[in-house]
Order: C-alpha cells, then sequence, then structure tokens
C-alpha cells in the first residue's frame, strides 16, 4: 500500500467514525422531531373533522394521535388527544364514556409542571357533570378550573358564567343571577361578543324566571348579537324568547320556537330540536301537536340509535387502537432485540477500528521515516551528480576560456568571437544542468519548454528536426507524464551530444487511439546492446518508460545509426 492511499484509508477510516457519532445525534433529533409532527398531523387531522361534526373519522385520528404520542411518551400530547377523545364522547351524549377518558389524563397531569391542560380537562369534566345532572360535581370543576394559575381572565369568568348555568339548571335563579351580573360589567367580557351574548341570554332568562322585567331587554338584545354573528347560541336565544311569550302571547312564542327548531335542525343540534319540538308540542294543539309529538319521537329514537351506533364505534376503535398498541410494542421488542445486538456489533466493529487506526499510524511513520530517509539520499545523489557534471562538462570549459583569456589578445575580433561564443557554451551547459533539476511547468508553457530545451542542441554540427509534435493535445496528458517525456528526451538528446557524433536527429511524434508513440533516430556512430547496458542515461530512459506502463524500443547497430521508438499510455 502506498503512503497515499493509506493517507486516504485513514481519513476514510476517521471521517467513518465521526460521521457515525454526527449522524446517532441527528437520527435522535430527526427522529425526536418526526415524531412530533406524525403526532400533529394526526391531531391536526381531528381538529379538521370535528369542525365539520364527523365524528367518527375525528375521533379515529384522536386515537391514532394519543397512540402516536403514548409510544415516544410525549405527555402534552397524549393529554390534548384524551381532551379531545372526552369531548367526542361528550358531544354524543356518551357521558359515562367521556368521563372514563377524561380521567385518563388526571395521572399525566400530575407529572407534569406545565398546568395549560388542567383548565380544558376540568371545563370537560364541568361540562359531563353538567350534562349527567351531577351538579356538585360540575360546579366543583368549573371553580377548580377557575383557580388554575395559568388559567386567563377571559377563561376565569367563562367558568363562573358556567356555574351560573349550572345554578339555572337546579333552578336557583337568584344564586345565577349574583354571579352574573358582575360578569356583564367586566371589560373582558364586553369586548368578547361570544361570552357577552350568552352571558346576557342567561341573565335575561333568569330575570324572567324572577319577574324582573328587564329580561325582554336582554333576551332580545342578545338574540341581535347572536344573529349578526351568526352564533349557534341563537337557538337558546329563540327557545328561551319562546318561552317567554308562552303564556302572553302564543302566536308569537310558537314563532319563536318555530325559529329555534329550525335553526337546531339546520346546525345539526339534536338534543336542542327536542327541546324546542317539546315547546312545540306544549304550544300547539290537534294534529299539529300531533305531528310534533311523532317528530319528538321519531328524532329522539334516531338519537338514541346513533348515539348507540357511535358508542359501538368508538370501542370499535378504541380496540383497534389497543391492538395497534400491543403490536407496536411487540414491534419494539424485537427492535430493541436487534439495537441490543447491532451495539455488539458496533462494539466489535470499535475495536476493529482501533485496531487497523493504530496499525495504520504504525505504518504511516514507518513509511514516513523510509520515504525521508529516500528523499535524503536522492538528494545526496542528486548533488553528487550536479558535482559530477560540473566537474566533467563545465570545468574544462571554464578553465581554457579563463587560459584563453589570460594568454590571448583579445583587442581582437576574431579572439573576441571565439571567448563569447565559449561564454555562450557555458552559459548553455549551465542552464541545461539547472534545468534537469528544476520544477517541471507542465501546463500551457509545457511544449514552449520541450521545444526549448530541444533546440538547445542544436548546434552548427548537429541539426535536431522535431515532426509532428504540435499535432499532440498536450493538456490531455498527465503532468507526471508529460515530465517523464521531458526527460527521457533530454536523456537521449545528452546521450547523444555524449556519444553518438551524429549531424542529424529526427523525433516523430504521433497519436495512436489512445497511445502517444515517439520515435528518435539519429545518424550517428550507433551502438551494440553491450554498449547500451553500460550506459546509464539509457538505463534511466528504460525505467522512466516501464513507471507509466509504456514500451521501449532500441533498434541500434554500431555505425549505423541509433533508433529508439518508445510508446506511453495517454
Amino acid at each position: 500500500m502506498t503512503t497515499k492511499k493509506l493517507y486516504k484509508y485513514i481519513l476514510v477510516l476517521i471521517i467513518l467514525h465521526v460521521l457515525q457519532s454526527c449522524e446517532k445525534k441527528q437520527d435522535s433529533w430527526k427522529r425526536s422531531k418526526a415524531d412530533r409532527v406524525e403526532t400533529d398531523r394526526y391531531i391536526d387531522a381531528g381538529d379538521s373533522l370535528l369542525k365539520k361534526w364527523d365524528y367518527d373519522k375525528a375521533y379515529y385520528y384522536y386515537s391514532k394521535a394519543k397512540l402516536s404520542a403514548e409510544s415516544k411518551k410525549d405527555t402534552s400530547r397524549m393529554i390534548l388527544s384524551l381532551i379531545n377523545l372526552a369531548t367526542i364522547h361528550h358531544i354524543q351524549a356518551d357521558y359515562s364514556g367521556a368521563e372514563t377518558v377524561a380521567i385518563e389524563t388526571i395521572p399525566l397531569l400530575e407529572t407534569k409542571k406545565d398546568h395549560s391542560y388542567n383548565f380544558d380537562l376540568n371545563l370537560t369534566l364541568g361540562n359531563i357533570y353538567s350534562n349527567t345532572f351531577d351538579y356538585e360535581n360540575a360546579i366543583y370543576s368549573y371553580k377548580k378550573a377557575s383557580l388554575i394559575k395559568t388559567t386567563t381572565a377571559i377563561e376565569k369568568l367563562a367558568s363562573l358564567s358556567n356555574i351560573a348555568f349550572v345554578y339555572i339548571q337546579m333552578k336557583e335563579f337568584k344564586r345565577a343571577i349574583t354571579i352574573l351580573e358582575p360578569l356583564i360589567t367586566k371589560k373582558e367580557i364586553l369586548s368578547d361578543p361570544s361570552n357577552y351574548s350568552r352571558i346576557m341570554t342567561n341573565l335575561g332568562y333568569c330575570y324572567f324566571k324572577t319577574g324582573n322585567s328587564k329580561a325582554l331587554n336582554y333576551l332580545n338584545k342578545s338574540l341581535q348579537i347572536r344573529l349578526k354573528r351568526n352564533d349557534i347560541g341563537k337557538i337558546s336565544s329563540y327557545a328561551y324568547l319562546s318561552e317567554y311569550h308562552q303564556k302572553k302571547n302564543k302566536n308569537l312564542a310558537n314563532e319563536y320556537a318555530l325559529l329555534a327548531y329550525n335553526a337546531a335542525t339546520k346546525l345539526k343540534c339534536p338534543d336542542d330540536r327536542l327541546y324546542c319540538l317539546k315547546l312545540l308540542i306544549e304550544l300547539n294543539t290537534g294534529n299539529e301537536s300531533k305531528e310534533y309529538s311523532l317528530k319528538y319521537i321519531h328524532i329522539n329514537d334516531s338519537i338514541t340509535k346513533v348515539r348507540q351506533k357511535a358508542k359501538n364505534q368508538f370501542a370499535k376503535i378504541k380496540y383497534d387502537s389497543k391492538k395497534e398498541k400491543d403490536e407496536n410494542l411487540k414491534l419494539k421488542a424485537q427492535k430493541g432485540l436487534q439495537l441490543e445486538h447491532q451495539k455488539k456489533r458496533n462494539l466489535i466493529l470499535y475495536i476493529v477500528l482501533g485496531s487497523i487506526t493504530t496499525i495504520s499510524i504504525f505504518l504511516t511513520n514507518l513509511l514516513l521515516a523510509r520515504n525521508k530517509r529516500e528523499k535524503i539520499k536522492a538528494s545526496y545523489t542528486t548533488e553528487i551528480r550536479i558535482a559530477k557534471k560540473l566537474h566533467d562538462e563545465l570545468a574544462n570549459d571554464v578553465y581554457h576560456t579563463i587560459a584563453f583569456a589570460e594568454t590571448q589578445d583579445l583587442s581582437t575580433t576574431h579572439n573576441k568571437e571565439i571567448l563569447i561564443s565559449n561564454l555562450d557554451t557555458i552559459y548553455s551547459r549551465t542552464r541545461n544542468i539547472s534545468r534537469e533539476n528544476n520544477t517541471m511547468e507542465t501546463g500551457s508553457l509545457f511544449i514552449t519548454n520541450l521545444k526549448e530545451m530541444m533546440s538547445g542542441f542544436n548546434t552548427q554540427e548537429v541539426n535536431v528536426i522535431t515532426n509532428g509534435m504540435d499535432s499532440i493535445n498536450w493538456m490531455e496528458i498527465e503532468s507526471n507524464k508529460k515530465i517523464i517525456i521531458y526527460r527521457i528526451l533530454q536523456e537521449l538528446l545528452v546521450n547523444m551530444k555524449k556519444h553518438s557524433q551524429c549531424s542529424l536527429v529526427v523525433l516523430s511524434f504521433k497519436r495512436n487511439g489512445k497511445k502517444l508513440q515517439i520515435d528518435y533516430s539519429d545518424n550517428g556512430v550507433g551502438a551494440t546492446f553491450n554498449q547500451l547496458n553500460s550506459k546509464n542515461g539509457l538505463q534511466n530512459v528504460e525505467n522512466r518508460i516501464q513507471a507509466i506502463k509504456g514500451t521501449i524500443t532500441f533498434d541500434t547497430k554500431s555505425n549505423k545509426g541509433f533508433k529508439v521508438q518508445f510508446i506511453i499510455p495517454i
């Protein structure tokens, strides 16, 4: 394994370990968020269906929300779902079912510091007890709701209004008046048309029952507010006005009773329809009274059947929810077992990972040390090679040039030209030695530098010709291959200058598919294979070609020139 690959391998292992830790945290956060989204989706669906009076489907989604919240231990959403379920039981007149579901929330509320749901629970219980004529518990629940710290001012006043309504049910109208009269002047009530009209209606009804002359004014005023708002409370306003006029003006009483009945029918309020039919039966005689009586019996029977069916449906939904919960618990247990196995596998993986990392670090340090030694050795070899070149190729030339300058008359044109020529030769050789050891340009200037290097071997005695060089797209060739091509051609030309004694060199470049073919030939003295093997420069050429998975072919004989062909994959 190369050092580069080892680095990559270690880096991948470290990244995998970090990512795994991050993914666990992110997965936990995402699961928590996804859990809340799922439960909220069920609650929103239930709320939407409840507004459309589709109680069966609303009950189904609230049950799903409860089950979802329970599995995620989301107490707040469990409480909310249970209160919504109790509300549907209450609407469907299943008061015992409503009480059972509502009481389920009490132990959950005791575990929470947040008391925001306590008001909703006590309000729901108060409504249930009020409808089951358990007036003492109804008043207790409403009072408890009003005393909760988190209850808003308007909620407290609404709770007191509910207590007053319980007193109306108990026919204790004066006690109701003592609560309602202060409420009607509260700014929170005055700014809330719904509560204001409800309190005014109940107060007007209490005045009517206690013989107070203000009754009709209050009942009419509350009705106008409710008609303007298209409030469902207009049913009770019509009904109370019907009762008010029952003894004084039966026709007007009958008219209000019909208005109340029609509104209750349109708004799908079966209990209010029955109450209005009772009024109509009392206000009419003969066939009309009989017709209303038959309607009363029919609606009452229908309500009983529908509510029994609803109870059965709720029971089925509860059973299905319990069954789903049991299945989920079973799956959770299986998942827990799988997680335990996964933990063990992860532990083994971490041990293996740790071992691999330790070994990798050791091998990396070993390879880095070896690489450092090789670099020092290569640096030392390069220094020796440069020193040898300077001694072999430049020292004599410099010495002869100095001797020439000291012994010859440099005032003559001929001697000046010889001196300049010698200095130019020294400069060219110095530049070539420098380029052999400098960093190679492999970008857009590569071809320019390559041509310049080859042109440096052009002399009066030797002509270097290139063919096809510009037809090659050098930008497609990898940088390391360009460097090797440059060094090979440099080695061949240096070898030519030292040993060939040629007058002509031809370099041909040609692309064959995905391969680059370069042919070198000169008309020099050539060499035998034994002589080739003894030449260190040509051995370097062969090694470089093999390093990039290329091929090289020598075609040479003594006194018949020198030819080399090498092919490189690109």
